[in-house]
């Protein structure tokens, strides 16, 4: 046989010893049904019925398009993808781990990134919204509120290009994510697109849910936000420096009811080693995932540390644009849910 032929033979070899290879890795390394469903929520952070509820909405965003042997499973990907998120492990590791290189697996996570889900949305219709004001004031006291919300910087590599707009307060390179929740901190917005400089006024002001709420959207219902958000008629911040036992006590279940976001908001503490544009991928897909482990009655992870994220400033620029309509909805507030004979009971 002539040397050129010879050569072409051990490399179709070569090739047939490697597709085997993935194939048997991937019958015995990547599984779903032969582990219990205890082992399924430590390994995933979520039950086999929701992989699978979530595998059959974006198979085929993720689905190769030829039907070789060797192509990866969707199933294979999407437990990939769910094991990288769920241990915060580095893609080599997970890689190693299901019998995929390190290359290809890149690929993939952006893929099942690819497939948006429909998990996170704001409560705008009258009846969401009613039955949310009565969770937050079953819980807090707080009446008339639909949502709560704070930014979280989530550590990134500082990267190539305009490096200098992802440092924040902190003198750490980040992207600073809006996070908006509800009262059993399921995740109703998430905006993961900012650098870390990015003021979280400016986040809100520019983002959908608050050019809708400035719209009139949010009907009669208050977003609870901390002194770096600017007081709106929609939006009301606490006192900065309260005066009165009237304004303390607003402060304190102010303060009651919108911790629930900070409850919500869940960091490793660690650093994300890739490009910014896909830690907000990632960022969007946690909270997708965030909300199927609580609508199906996974519990958040009793052992991450809080969150990591920048304290306001104590006179942020957007409190020079508080709207007088905002001042006057938070005196009534007080006046008729925090009077004064109460506040000295």
């Amino acid at each position: 046989m002539p040397p050129g032929e010879m050569a072409a033979v051990i490399r179709a070899r070569r090739r047939h010893r490697q597709r085997r290879r993935a194939e048997r890795i991937f019958a015995t390394r990547i599984t779903l049904f032969q582990l219990s469903e205890h082992k399924i929520i430590k390994r995933y952070r979520l039950s086999s019925h929701a992989i699978l509820q979530l595998l059959e909405e974006i198979k085929d965003d993720i689905e190769s398009p030829t039907q070789c042997s060797h192509s990866i499973p969707a199933v294979v990907k999407l437990l990939a993808t769910l094991q990288i998120l769920a241990s915060g492990s580095f893609q080599a590791v997970i890689a190693s781990a299901v019998g995929i290189s390190q290359s290809p697996l890149s690929r993939i996570i952006a893929q099942v990134f690819k497939g948006e889900f429909r998990y996170i949305r704001f409560p705008y219709t009258a009846r969401e919204q009613g039955e949310i004001k009565m969770q937050f004031a079953a819980m807090s006291g707080f009446p008339n509120v639909i949502t709560a919300i704070d930014c979280t910087h989530i550590a990134v590599r500082a990267p190539y290009e305009n490096k200098f707009v992802y440092v924040n307060r902190k003198n750490v390179h980040s992207i600073n994510v809006q996070v908006i929740c509800d009262s059993k901190l399921t995740l109703t917005n998430i905006v993961a697109r900012w650098p870390g400089s990015t003021h979280d006024s400016f986040i809100l002001t520019n983002s959908s849910v608050g050019n809708k709420l400035q719209a009139g959207a949010g009907r009669d219902g208050w977003l609870l936000g901390d002194s770096g958000y600017p007081l709106r008629r929609w939006l009301l911040t606490p006192f900065l420096y309260p005066q009165s036992a009237e304004e303390m006590r607003y402060n304190e279940v102010h303060s009651r009811a919108r911790s629930v976001v900070e409850r919500a908001i869940i960091t490793s503490g660690g650093r994300l080693l890739y490009h910014p544009a896909k830690v907000c991928a990632i960022i969007r897909a946690c909270g997708v995932l965030h909300n199927m482990a609580l609508r199906t009655g996974i519990p958040l992870p009793p052992d991450l540390p809080p969150p990591q994220h920048c304290d306001p400033d104590l006179q942020p620029p957007a409190r020079q644009e508080a709207s007088q309509q905002g001042a006057r909805i938070r005196g009534d507030v007080i006046e008729h849910f925090f009077p004064a004979h109460e506040v000295h009971r």
